[in-house]
């Protein structure tokens, strides 16, 4: 079923296109008039008021650890192509989005086409209104700012960090926007239900903590065991309740999400004073991070079974406050953003919910000498109440958590022959973590046509966000072909 879904929307795009291919007659067209005559017409005049657009690629990624130390290859080079198709249709009041990605799925597991997204806004004057899958950005930062919090990510492949928008989970939303004058703006969204960030769960970008968080709550179930002994508890009880935990699984349970119980939505306001832009908001939502909170460990001693120690991953509720400034200083474009994130943890001493934080990034670029240009983002996050944290995993779910985490992102390209060939490398880099993502490319342009050489190094600190990837350093040739 799914390979026949695929095959018709292959098989709508070619019939679309048909047309075009029909006006081209052999010869060598080497009469002026008659080449024009014989230019391919726009998609968009075949259907009065609607547009087509989107992309073909073909794409080569292979993984260095996947090398045999003997010569030979023992990975496979990914899904080979991939493209998106995106249909807009304009009215007088209105306009209607959809784009779909396209990747084929050859062992039959999930649906070869996905909505990225499918949205209809409408225009009353100063008042617009959207409903429908939406990526929003919000705030001013060239890559994840602290104020960007209405779609989730999606980190299941890391070879494109760089790409905010593919990276963007689109939610079903309604976003409300009202103009005052040519330079002020207010927004509100509201999200209905939530998701949050999603994550490999079995494959090569499967986070280290996933795999190692049963055996660390174990660990810390026996260490809370030890610390927390009643008085006159039989040696007997307490070895039956250690051979419990030497069998628990500690399967971890998600919530469902999929309710009014959580419904976000936020304000935005948008404006210039003189040369600056400013903004600020406020948003209600959820951290698309989970807590993980373990039940039953109070009644342990009275009921020792390890099937009552349940894990239960918990999406902690939190308010954000947030400003941001973008402007022109000293030949600097700058972006600054700073926010301040009040969960439901005022004291700090609830192990099972997140401690408020505040978060900053700072940003600039610039064209250096050579027409090299330089793009240079910092973020941090800072924890507050850090003191009152534990060391155990199984009674605080930030057990072990620093109390800032800054990461810098820096683009460095350069442009030869008339801007057709690209020279860019991209770094981000995680200062407490020690450890670095190094994405370097080359990227050759003529009309609609790309071809990229690129690869991605992961080094540094193995316990790092980074540098646990570090067996994932990649080479990509990929060919694209915008329409």
């Amino acid at each position: 079923m799914r390979g026949k879904v695929f095959f018709f929307f292959c098989a709508l795009f070619c019939i679309l296109l048909s047309p075009l291919g029909a006006q081209d007659d052999f010869g060598f067209g080497f009469d002026g008039e008659e080449a024009a005559e014989a230019s391919p017409t726009p998609v968009s005049f075949l259907i009065p008021g609607i547009r087509i657009g989107g992309e073909i690629s073909a794409e080569l990624v292979g993984y260095v650890h996947d090398l045999k130390p003997r010569g030979g290859f023992s990975g496979a080079l990914g899904n080979i192509f991939s493209g998106k198709l995106n249909f807009a249709a304009s009215g007088t009041n209105a306009d209607g989005v959809i784009n779909l990605n396209l990747r084929p799925v050859f062992d039959g597991t999930s649906s070869p086409v996905e909505i990225d997204e499918a949205y209809v806004r409408a225009y009353f004057g100063s008042f617009n209104i959207e409903g429908g899958l939406r990526k929003l950005t919000w705030g001013k930062a060239d890559s994840l700012g602290p104020l960007d919090v209405v779609n989730p990510l999606d980190y299941r492949d890391l070879t494109d960090m760089t790409d905010i928008q593919s990276l963007k989970i689109a939610r079903p939303m309604v976003h409300l926007s009202y103009g005052f004058g040519d330079f002020s703006k207010l927004e509100a969204v509201f999200v209905p239900w939530f998701e949050g960030h999603r994550f490999d769960t079995g494959g090569r970008w499967t986070p280290s903590r996933f795999n190692e968080l049963p055996s660390q709550i174990s660990q810390g179930v026996i260490r809370w065991l030890y610390d927390s002994i009643p008085p006159g508890v039989p040696p007997a009880q307490i070895a039956a309740a250690l051979a419990g935990l030497s069998t628990a699984s500690f399967d971890i349970t998600s919530p469902d999400t999929f309710s009014l119980d959580y419904a976000q939505g936020g304000l935005r306001f948008t404006t210039t004073w003189g040369s600056s832009d400013l903004g600020f908001q406020y948003y209600y939502g959820r951290l698309p991070q989970p807590a993980v909170t373990l039940e039953g460990l109070k009644d342990f001693w009275q009921q020792y079974p390890a099937s009552l120690l349940t894990p239960l991953a918990a999406y902690n509720p939190y308010h954000q406050i947030g400003a941001d400034y973008a402007g022109v200083l000293g030949g600097f474009n700058l972006r600054a953003e700073l926010a301040a994130h009040i969960t439901g943890d005022l004291s700090g001493e609830d192990g099972g919910v997140y401690n408020p934080f505040l978060a900053w990034s700072l940003g600039f670029d610039r064209d250096l000498l050579w027409g090299i240009n330089l793009n240079l983002q910092v973020n941090e996050t800072i924890l507050l109440l850090h003191r009152r944290l534990t060391d155990n995993i199984a009674i605080d779910t930030e057990a072990g958590k620093k109390t800032s985490s800054t990461r810098m992102t820096g683009i460095l390209s350069k442009k030869f022959l008339r801007d057709e060939l690209e020279l860019r490398t991209a770094v981000i880099w995680g200062i407490e973590d020690r450890d670095v993502y190094v994405l370097p490319g080359l990227f050759w342009t003529r009309n609609d046509v790309v071809l990229e050489f690129s690869g991605g190094v992961f080094a540094g600190n193995r316990r790092g966000e980074l540098g646990q990837y570090r067996d994932n350093n990649f080479i990509k040739l990929g060919l694209t072909y915008t329409f």
